[in-house]
């Protein structure tokens, strides 16, 4: 006996598997980018976009070049991501700390919560009076400055991943007999993961962003620093490659994270298949 499929179930399936997004386009997330360098390319070579307020790309590649050759790009870029590296390496760890303990503990959450909803209130600009006061105009400030940017998206996603987690997960948990420790490893961090990483993809932006506001105030070093000299003597290139390297390492820091995402949560594509 020949098994035939129903009409209007093939419909369905077919209607299901348009409407999915499919996998990712491989390197897919320079597409927009490259879109936005050929509109720049068409503008400057037709005359659209006036040099004197918006250089031409290959000004700008000149001039990227002429500070490779002379030292002035490597050593502010340096300096730049070894702020940015720090404010990471102290923020991260305490917005997943403030998370772990708001999220698992109702005390915790109504001690922790409120003042880091603060914080996120507050603009950057409006601590930098209070910072410089108390940490001086220093390498310390900018670093903290970034620290503080970077924990709030870390603890906001991380608590709502844990706030998320499947009431069933914790069920089986309690009827298995898992102790508080093994609860934590085996149910909360795994449950938890996938809003950290989503936090981190925020982090490493806020990061970059943090840093231009920290290098704007009496920086010596750091592309800030490079672009606001450049401002003063009015070198539009010299901003433009200071944008454009702000814009690389935002963009490759998050597809970075994107990456590590993808591999540690394989599982979440596996159980959705």
């Amino acid at each position: 006996m020949l098994l035939t499929t129903p009409p209007d179930l093939l419909v369905q399936a077919r209607t299901r598997r348009s409407l999915r997004p499919g996998r990712p386009l491989r390197a897919g997330f320079l597409y927009g980018p490259a879109l936005l360098l050929a509109a720049w390319v068409a503008g400057s070579a037709t005359g659209l976009l006036d040099p004197r307020f918006l250089s031409a790309p290959w000004t700008v590649l000149s001039s990227a070049g002429e500070l490779i050759a002379n030292g002035r790009l490597q050593a502010n870029l340096l300096s730049s991501v070894q702020r940015v590296g720090l404010g990471l390496a102290f923020g991260i760890p305490i917005g997943t700390l403030l998370a772990l303990v708001s999220g698992l503990s109702r005390w915790g959450e109504a001690i922790i919560d409120g003042p880091v909803q603060i914080k996120r209130a507050v603009p950057a600009l409006a601590l930098m009076p209070l910072l410089i006061l108390w940490l001086g105009i220093g390498e310390g400030m900018k670093v903290t400055v970034i620290a503080l940017g970077v924990a709030v998206p870390i603890y906001i996603h991380t608590h709502n991943g844990l706030r998320s987690i499947d009431s069933r997960y914790v069920e089986l948990a309690e009827s298995v007999g898992l102790g508080r420790a093994a609860f934590i490893r085996k149910v909360v961090l795994p449950g938890a993961l996938p809003g950290f990483l989503l936090g981190m993809r925020f982090a490493v932006t806020t990061a970059w962003l943090f840093l231009v506001v920290a290098e704007l105030i009496n920086s010596t070093t750091g592309i800030g620093y490079m672009m606001d000299l450049a401002r003063t003597y009015g070198q539009t290139d010299v901003i433009l490659v200071g944008l454009v390297l702000y814009g690389l390492l935002g963009l490759f820091s998050d597809a970075a994270v994107r990456l590590v995402e993808r591999r540690a949560l394989s599982w979440r594509r596996t159980l959705a298949g």
